[in-house]
């Protein structure tokens, strides 16, 4: 996948999480847990669509790696 469309794929699965969240004022280093108020069952939604979406299987062990969008885009094109 692309940056662009990893960065599609995060604001769609994040609409469907939290839709009141504004994914444009977060920036690319910051815990979007903190960042848009995500609880843990949010956060385990969101690693759900990201796996659904991309393919990629995310074990539990790597979900620290998924705090930020820069770790997203850099998990989901390796």
């Amino acid at each position: 996948m692309t940056e662009a469309e990893i960065r599609q794929l995060v604001a769609s699965v994040l609409a469907g999480i939290a839709p009141e969240a504004d994914l444009a004022s977060v920036h690319d280093d910051q815990d979007l847990r903190e960042a848009l108020d995500l609880d843990s069952m949010d956060f385990q939604n969101f690693v759900i669509g990201l796996h659904r979406g991309s393919g990629v299987a995310i074990p539990e062990a790597d979900y620290p790696r998924l705090f930020t969008l820069r770790g997203v885009i850099a998990y989901l094109t390796r």
